[in-house]
């Protein structure tokens, strides 16, 4: 699995539990750190913690493991760290607070399929 379809997979399993304002940024021309950022949001601290679970069940299914998760016991904002592909899953107020969109704004958006309603 190379690094889009890990992203795009992390971005289908928070659209498949109904994550809100699912977002891939390819940040690969101006970031050292990551090839693609994930952004989400879960409406509650619970649903932040099971959306992380779920991407990290889904991409473990394809030999894809999480490195290194932050803030797992505080919420409000969880970052997992795949190596190339960042997801981060924010708390509403937590993403509207940081805005990291705004951070990345110049940065392209790649689409994924999102789920069937």
């Amino acid at each position: 699995m190379n690094n889009k379809e890990m992203a795009l997979a992390a971005a289908a399993a928070l659209d498949s539990k109904k994550a809100q304002d699912v977002v891939v940024l390819d940040v690969a021309q101006k970031a050292s750190f990551a090839d693609y950022l994930v952004i989400a949001s879960g409406m509650s601290d619970r649903q932040v913690s099971a959306l992380c679970d779920e991407v990290e069940d889904r991409l473990a299914q394809d030999q894809a493991f999480v490195k290194n998760i932050e803030g797992k016991r505080t919420g409000g904002w969880i970052l997992m760290d795949f190596g190339d592909v960042i997801v981060n899953v924010f708390s509403v107020e937590q993403r509207n607070h940081y805005n990291i969109e705004r951070l990345w704004g110049d940065c392209p958006r790649v689409e994924f399929q999102r789920s069937e309603e």
